[in-house]
């Protein structure tokens, strides 16, 4: 009797905290707010720190970007798909050889690349070159960083 009521609350405890993930990870889709409090904080961090943040903001524009696609809003996706390519190219600029979360930066750009690709697999053929576009930059900006911490 006394092993079973251990086991009960340790069930009852993991059926609980299933629901609770699963509601969570839908929901991290940043609002335009954070974005852009996130683009001001990158834009004044110090150069070490600047190439994370800047990953941090092409994942957050992406995710942001794709909840707008698939609702419908196709011109904010757009918009937001171009400012993607811009700090892209941030990135290129910040990259330095004592970048800290150089490694964090390069896997996030990754996971961000992957999901543009599947963004390029359900976007319409007018919105394919935008996509393709920012893909490509994105994966030039991961690229540059996973060189980056191969020479270090």
């Amino acid at each position: 009797m006394r092993t079973v009521v251990p086991i009960a609350v340790l069930l009852v405890l993991s059926l609980n905290a299933g629901p609770v993930c699963a509601v969570s990870s839908g929901d991290n889709v940043p609002s335009q707010e954070s974005i852009d409090a996130l683009e001001a904080r990158a834009s004044q961090a110090q150069p070490r720190e600047q190439c994370f943040l800047y990953a941090q903001l092409v994942q957050q524009m992406t995710e942001l970007s794709i909840r707008q696609y698939t609702a419908g809003d196709v011109t904010r996706a757009t918009g937001l798909l171009k400012q993607i390519q811009r700090v892209a190219q941030k990135i290129h600029l910040s990259l330095a050889g004592n970048d800290k979360r150089l490694k964090n930066a390069e896997l996030l750009l990754g996971r961000t690349a992957f999901r543009l690709n599947e963004m390029l697999q359900s976007s319409s053929m007018e919105d394919r070159p935008l996509v393709e576009q920012t893909l490509a930059q994105v994966t030039d900006a991961k690229n540059a960083a996973m060189m980056q911490v191969f020479r270090k």
